[in-house]
């Protein structure tokens, strides 16, 4: 079995944004140890006094880790080499490592604390968007709109608070490592009015500005084409520098998300992304699409 080699991932705001990758990671590798040993899961979780159901959270990266237990399964699956242990025991204290995003826990749901996560490690992002401008790329007072349309009764506190996690989130785009991120943006979402005229025309000015950054690739998918590729609506693709770890295709929900890694699974968002890319305006057509939109608000 090979050294797993930890490295590191940061995020926007220049802090440590690789927790979440780096328990699945972890997990991953946990399981393929165990498999390789021919122990079961109920055997592993007997082994440091928890039930098969916590072994298959830990291998799925959706709970923390404890060197001691980690340390009591590596000996169970016969690791003894002390740099494969060492390396995974670092593996251990990076997963649990807590991200910026953690100070937001009081507006930002369990679920989505994972995908903010693996946002911030991802290397590529490439999603598809009808409804509304993405969280990457909102101005500060489309935010504060979509917020107050979302959250009627937020206090204007928690409204505040809503608005400056998804600008720190911002970072991200324009950091020194920023990852390249492929929009595909429906039409629809430039003629649905967050805010008042001057919100719309500082958001449609803002999607021309980031257009052009090198690591930006944005598309509008026009009316004039009719039916397409996203007929099943907003999804994300994230990518990572981990050769371990595979794409993630996201999908979020009401109350709760869904997070796919499934090779065929991502393998048909993979199709449907690329259809969606092709069919669209080229992010020159897109930007002529952009300001003649904005002229007229």
């Amino acid at each position: 079995m090979s050294t797993v080699q930890p490295g590191r991932a940061t995020d926007g705001a220049g802090g440590a944004s690789g927790s979440v990758v780096r328990r699945i990671l972890l997990g991953s590798h946990l399981r393929r140890l165990r498999e390789a040993r021919g122990v079961t899961r109920e055997a592993a979780g007997y082994s440091i006094r928890a039930s098969e159901s916590k072994i298959s959270r830990m291998e799925l990266g959706r709970v923390s880790f404890k060197a001691r237990d980690v340390e009591d399964l590596l000996t169970l699956y016969g690791v003894t080499d002390e740099s494969e242990r060492d390396a995974l025991l670092s593996l251990v204290r990076e997963a649990n490592a807590a991200g910026w995003w953690h100070s937001y826990g009081d507006v930002l749901p369990g679920w989505f604390q994972t995908y903010v996560g693996l946002e911030g490690a991802a290397c590529l992002i490439r999603g598809y968007e009808v409804q509304f401008v993405p969280g990457l790329l909102q101005t500060e007072d489309y935010v504060h709109a979509v917020v107050v349309r979302g959250q009627p009764d937020a206090s204007r506190g928690e409204v505040d608070r809503r608005v400056a996690l998804r600008v720190e989130r911002q970072k991200l785009l324009i950091a020194e490592r920023a990852p390249d991120f492929h929009l595909v943006l429906d039409e629809a979402a430039l003629h649905r009015p967050y805010g008042d005229a001057e919100v719309m025309r500082g958001q449609l000015r803002h999607l021309i500005e980031f257009s052009e950054r090198p690591n930006v690739r944005l598309q509008i998918m026009p009316f004039g084409f009719g039916g397409h590729a996203g007929e099943s609506g907003a999804f994300t693709i994230l990518r990572f520098p981990e050769s371990d770890l595979p794409d993630v295709v996201y999908l979020e929900q009401l109350t709760s998300a869904l997070y796919l890694d499934k090779a065929e699974d991502v393998a048909q968002y993979d199709r449907v992304m690329r259809r969606l890319q092709e069919d669209g305006l080229s992010p020159s057509g897109s930007r002529d699409l952009l300001s003649s939109t904005l002229q007229t608000f």
